[in-house]
């Protein structure tokens, strides 16, 4: 499946990694041993806002291509600023790290589910804008 139609809106290489904009979701990749933290995904979180407002619904969706590190707790400051976010898809390609985002899950506040492919991820994210 092509994602590239999905009404793609931008794409914005960061310090942190890349972040792929679609008119419903978004896709993070984020790079080979970053720690992420509010602190550096501040610049992603002005995109987003830039991109959703506190309207547009949306799915946030982490392809995990790399390892890295990840502070859960981020996301009780990141939550409140998206309340159109529906939900948080986690693209996991080995066990090791399906079973860092099934702990990092018990943290989410919204609908949240791991995957082994971004297509799947994606139909995900696409149902769950439907049923709003």
């Amino acid at each position: 499946m092509d994602t590239h139609n999905h009404g793609h809106i931008a794409k914005h290489k960061l310090d942190v990694g890349t972040f792929t904009f679609f008119a419903n979701y978004m896709i993070a990749e984020v790079n080979e041993g970053v720690a992420v933290a509010y602190e550096n995904a501040k610049e992603m979180l002005m995109l987003a806002k830039r991109y959703y407002g506190n309207t547009t619904p949306f799915v946030y969706i982490t392809n995990r291509i790399n390892s890295y590190s990840f502070n859960p707790t981020a996301h009780f400051k990141t939550a409140p600023m998206f309340p159109n976010l529906k939900g948080y898809a986690v693209v996991t390609y080995d066990a090791i790290n399906h079973d860092i985002a099934e702990m990092e899950q018990t943290f989410m506040t919204k609908p949240s589910k791991n995957f082994q492919s971004l297509e799947e991820a994606i139909s995900w994210a696409e149902s769950l804008i439907v049923k709003d």
